[in-house]
């Protein structure tokens, strides 16, 4: 059987068909830091998952439900760019 995909048409690996690799490794990398981060200041297993869900969940949802379907380690770049060099734009109405 053979497909015919137009030539326009962006095709792209991706883990279960929706998360791109890079991103899954990011989750991972991030995931794995909050958890080693909840190992240190706490003991008690109730805080440390706590501490993992509150820090974790939120980025692997916005990996998982993506900006327009952008990457998330082009969102990083995006973000680490716009913190190093911010520019303020003041419009002022002159009359």
């Amino acid at each position: 059987m053979k497909f015919i995909f137009p030539q326009n048409y962006n095709f792209t690996h991706k883990l279960l068909g929706f998360i791109e690799y890079t991103t899954v490794f990011l989750n991972i990398l991030w995931g794995l830091l909050v958890y080693l981060i909840s190992l240190i200041f706490s003991k008690n297993i109730t805080l440390q998952i706590a501490f993992w869900v509150s820090f974790f969940f939120p980025f692997f949802l916005f990996s998982v439900i993506g900006f327009n379907h952008e990457k998330m380690i082009y969102i990083i770049q995006y973000i680490y760019h716009f913190i190093k060099s911010p520019k303020y734009y003041i419009y002022q109405k002159n009359n």
